[in-house]
């Protein structure tokens, strides 16, 4: 049985947590969908949705079916996962989705820490920097789906639930467990259904997670999944493991397909064109996501390899993507992106390829879908946050990247790690 039942809100999100949770000795099994049936043996389960831009109604249900499934195959605790760039709009979904989470497993207190600092994700007296810049200033303000306009996230929880919002602050957190447990009880006694949790080190992120230990309810990017191993141990649940992330050998032709138009993704496909063949589609001259397929298809003749890698991106940046919403509508311009892409990728798989990279959350999640892939087994990490994994049924390798992850390299040292 799981000790640990996750719920992420997208499919790259899914993976980046399993990797955290398998770098820190949890042996790992990312499911995709709700599951149906008996879950996978591991220590953690990690159940990928596709309910971050989903109607409010519609995440809040599917989430709460996760959540069922979880605690029906004896998962100790749950953790809601998010983005580390806390994506969202006013109307949700993380605040519905908690407060639904919270109701359901008879909580009335929980966290909201979306920190990862090795990805350059900082909770600072409440505001979320990336890099060095708030989150309103670091790209995410013009995100299509989810444009981030205040990096003040008690301000933005706040507007989605009806619950209070409270803080602790950098100088609690410094003080390490007990001060911060001390904390949470003062704002749940205090009335506050929420913490936004400040963490600037992965060692704030530890105490943070051991500040949880009883709690029934953790939300969370997946650095917050840092310190919740540990707790498991010290109760006895947990052997201490070395191979966590132990997978098959990987084999045959390998490729990466993106949709993602994310300032990170657009830097990895412009330091892969000098290296490996590119394929850059356009959606706004070719607005049909069959035509889009057959382009690709056309031209990844005679180029696959199991020596290099090809890209096919659909990728663009911000006024193409603006362009392309104004002329399809935003629902439609994203689900052709999603649609084309998906599209590749089985054609890609058809031909040979058996390890496949993609960029993007969303489109991660179209992929994996079309491939009618079921479980995700997870293995080492390529870039923190980005791991390796072997999808069953079938027996490909593949890495779900979100689209703000990974160096600038990301999609050339990707097969050779």
């Amino acid at each position: 049985m799981p000790l640990l039942g996750c719920i992420a809100d997208d499919f790259t999100g899914a993976t980046d947590l399993a990797a955290m949770l398998v770098a820190h000795g949890m042996t790992t099994v990312q499911v995709i969908g709700v599951p149906r049936g008996p879950l996978p043996e591991a220590d953690a389960v990690v159940v990928a949705l596709k309910s971050r831009t989903a109607p409010v109604a519609e995440a809040v249900a599917a989430s709460l079916a996760a959540c069922d499934a979880l605690l029906a195959g004896g998962a100790r605790q749950i953790l809601f996962k998010y983005c580390s760039t806390f994506d969202s709009t006013d109307e949700g979904n993380i605040g519905p989705v908690a407060d639904a989470l919270l109701k359901r497993l008879q909580s009335g207190f929980a966290i909201a820490c979306p920190a990862f600092p090795a990805n350059g994700r900082s909770v600072f007296q409440g505001h979320l920097f990336v890099g060095g810049a708030l989150l309103s200033e670091s790209g995410m303000e013009s995100h299509p789906l989810t444009p981030m306009r205040d990096a003040n996230l008690v301000r933005v929880l706040s507007r989605q639930t009806d619950g209070g919002v409270g803080l602790v602050p950098f100088a609690v957190v410094e003080q390490g467990e007990t001060a911060i447990r001390q904390a949470f009880t003062r704002l749940r006694d205090g009335g506050r259904r929420y913490a936004i949790t400040d963490a600037v080190t992965e060692a704030h992120l530890h105490a943070i997670g051991r500040a949880c230990a009883e709690h029934a309810l953790v939300t969370g990017g997946s650095g917050i999944a840092m310190g919740l191993p540990q707790n498991f141990r010290d109760q006895g649940l947990l052997p201490d493991r070395d191979d966590a992330d132990a997978l098959p050998p990987p084999r045959g032709a390998m490729a990466v397909v993106a949709g993602s138009c994310s300032r990170a993704t657009l830097g990895q496909i412009g330091l892969a064109r000098g290296h490996v063949p590119v394929l850059e589609l356009d959606p706004l001259v070719t607005p049909d996501a069959a035509a889009l397929v057959a382009e690709a298809e056309a031209w990844m003749e005679g180029k696959l390899s199991d020596s290099r890698p090809v890209v096919i991106a659909a990728s663009a940046p911000p006024e193409k993507v603006a362009a392309l919403q104004r002329r399809l509508g935003r629902e439609e311009a994203g689900a052709l992106v999603e649609r084309a892409v998906a599209g590749i990728a089985a054609a890609l798989v058809a031909r040979g390829v058996g390890r496949l990279v993609v960029a993007g959350g969303e489109t991660s999640g179209a992929v994996v879908q079309r491939l009618g892939i079921a479980t995700l087994r997870i293995g080492h990490q390529i870039d923190p946050g980005v791991p390796w994994t072997h999808a069953e049924p079938g027996g490909l390798h593949l890495a779900l990247k979100s689209g703000n992850f990974g160096a600038r390299d990301f999609f050339l040292k990707a097969f050779m790690a």
